[in-house]
């Protein structure tokens, strides 16, 4: 029982501290997401996890959303906004994630920065 309830709560700090999304970008390209001054990881099959979002994230293009910036040999091919989604996981997740953290990718979508479709 007690191994159970350590595996949910290590499960909840991942879930907690991150979040997913699936992109679609130009080969050789880096993507930077919320002005962070690391470009992303992106894995073979898209996914790309990150720390989530503040307030400023939300909404949706192009007035909302978290900010995007993609890049090849030192040169912006493309800026916009991503959709973002409310992480409910933020109203349980102490410390205070609701204030912090509370915007995120939405795992349910493709950022296809190629031919410029969120779906």
């Amino acid at each position: 029982m007690l191994n159970k309830i350590v595996l949910a709560l290590l499960l909840s700090l991942l879930v907690g501290c991150t979040t997913t999304g699936h992109f679609k970008v130009p080969e050789g390209s880096q993507l930077y997401l919320y002005k962070r001054p690391q470009p992303v990881d992106i894995k073979a099959n898209g996914e790309v996890t990150t720390r989530p979002f503040f307030w400023t994230a939300a909404g949706v293009p192009p007035g909302g959303g978290i900010p995007y910036r993609l890049e090849k040999d030192g040169k912006v091919l493309k800026e916009g906004k991503l959709r973002a989604k409310f992480r409910v996981v933020s109203i349980f997740w102490p410390p205070f994630s609701l204030i912090y953290w509370p915007m995120g990718l939405n795992p349910n979508i493709t950022y296809d920065l190629i031919n410029d479709k969120q779906e």
